[in-house]
């Protein structure tokens, strides 16, 4: 199929045809970027998703999916949802009745009929299902095209994406500066040995702000440290926190306490100078819609694997410029999804920081791995003062990537990941 496309393209040229563009339903008559030296097959060609391939990668608490094609393109997604790997595996699997036989490169019609024809909308299962064909889809009309996917999101804004490390302790926190980052996030889930209550006594607050201060000691004045709160506290103990770290002029407060209450963070964030971040767990435009409107955050954190893929991420990502809030996204699974976020990032003009994929799901069993994707990726991504260069590491076509010929051997016998059980000394359940 390959072969013949491109001979017929040749001959296209040849008798001098002027232009060669498709259109997508919904913008009749636009012509799509092309590059003719890397373009798979011809933009007139016909192109259809034949099936698809869901890998499981419980090193990474996530799901990869390879969506084939009749002219032989194979496009990379991913969508997750941590801890239900299989519930969201079979919300995947639902998809593909409705995709075979789809031109995989109406990527926007395909999520408006995905979203809307399920008649219940917008749970995070059936969003995550989504990222990931969606995803899917732009890597194969990158790769279709000979042009990278930030190129169809309007081109490059930046040259490369700022990424931050991640610390509990100041031992933890050296150890990211010797990585060579100038950011990093550090968490501050308990105190003291235990968990936080729903009002704190000055001694669980103290050896909080103790720990900050080491830290900030060894990190010096000129790395941003942003505080997680990952919503493990109560609103009351969550803003004497807040109050007693204002000092270390925190980069931003993540996670101050749990989403559901939106009107409640807002109103803590008055409370406050230092910026909030949030929205790891929150999916699509219109969850976004509501925190913008109520000034909860400042700081948006969409992860690209939850909030709807590629196609929402842009969208939430303008919703946000109009509101003069910056996009900080979520990418702590996968690099399928780390990349595809990244290329959102550098499309748009309010990015401030991303995060990298995380392996506290990889087992010890001698597999060399890392958070730039040893191991999952052919070509893992090099990181350099805190910062991964665009061109040399996703500037290929599509997503810019290849899997690991070894993945699913490497994933072979690796247990699905549980999410932690926290409880309190008196055996009561705790936010995580």
């Amino acid at each position: 199929m390959k072969n013949f496309s491109r001979r017929n393209w040749i001959k296209g040229i040849s008798a001098g045809v002027a232009s060669l563009a498709f259109s997508e339903k919904a913008n009749a008559g636009k012509p799509e970027k092309l590059n003719h030296s890397k373009a798979l097959i011809d933009p007139k060609d016909d192109l259809k998703i034949t099936k698809l391939e869901i890998i499981p990668v419980h090193t990474l608490r996530t799901i990869f999916v390879k969506m084939y094609t009749n002219a032989g393109i194979i496009g990379l997604g991913e969508g997750t949802v941590e801890g239900r790997v299989p519930t969201t595996m079979a919300a995947i699997q639902e998809l593909e009745k409705y995709l075979i036989g789809k031109d995989p490169r109406l990527v926007a019609h395909h999520w408006q009929a995905i979203y809307r024809h399920s008649f219940y909308r917008g749970g995070i299962i059936l969003t995550s299902a989504l990222s990931a064909v969606d995803i899917a889809m732009w890597d194969i009309k990158g790769k279709a095209l000979g042009v990278p996917v930030y190129e169809l999101l309007g081109g490059l804004t930046r040259d490369r994406i700022r990424v931050y490390g991640q610390a509990q302790t100041p031992e933890g926190a050296k150890k990211v500066m010797a990585e060579g980052y100038t950011s990093m996030k550090v968490g501050v889930t308990s105190s003291r040995g235990r968990l936080s209550r729903y009002a704190e006594s000055p001694d669980f607050i103290q050896g909080i702000e103790e720990n900050i201060a080491a830290i900030r000691e060894v990190i010096g004045p000129k790395v941003d440290m942003g505080i997680e709160l990952h919503g493990d506290h109560q609103p009351q103990t969550s803003m004497l926190i807040i109050k007693a770290l204002e000092k270390f002029q925190p980069w931003f407060y993540e996670e101050p306490i749990q989403f559901q209450n939106l009107p409640l963070m807002a109103e803590m964030s008055k409370k406050t100078h230092i910026p909030f971040a949030t929205g790891e767990r929150m999916v699509t435009k219109w969850q976004f819609r509501e925190l913008l409107e109520l000034k909860a955050a400042s700081l948006l954190q969409p992860d690209i694997t939850h909030c709807g893929g590629i196609t929402e991420l842009k969208a939430i990502a303008t919703l946000a410029e109009a509101h003069y809030a910056g996009m900080l996204p979520h990418a702590k699974e996968g690099m399928i999804g780390a990349v595809a976020s990244m290329h959102v990032a550098a499309s748009i003009p309010n990015f401030l920081c991303h995060e990298l994929p995380s392996l506290q799901a990889a087992p010890d069993d001698g597999v060399e791995r890392s958070y730039l994707g040893k191991s999952y990726i052919t070509k893992p991504l090099t990181m350099n003062d805190g910062e991964i260069m665009i061109k040399g590491n996703f500037d290929g076509p599509g997503l810019g990537l290849e899997l690991d010929e070894n993945i699913i051997e490497n994933e072979r016998n690796v247990p699905e990941w549980e999410f932690p059980e926290m409880w309190d000394k008196d055996g009561s359940v705790l936010d995580h």
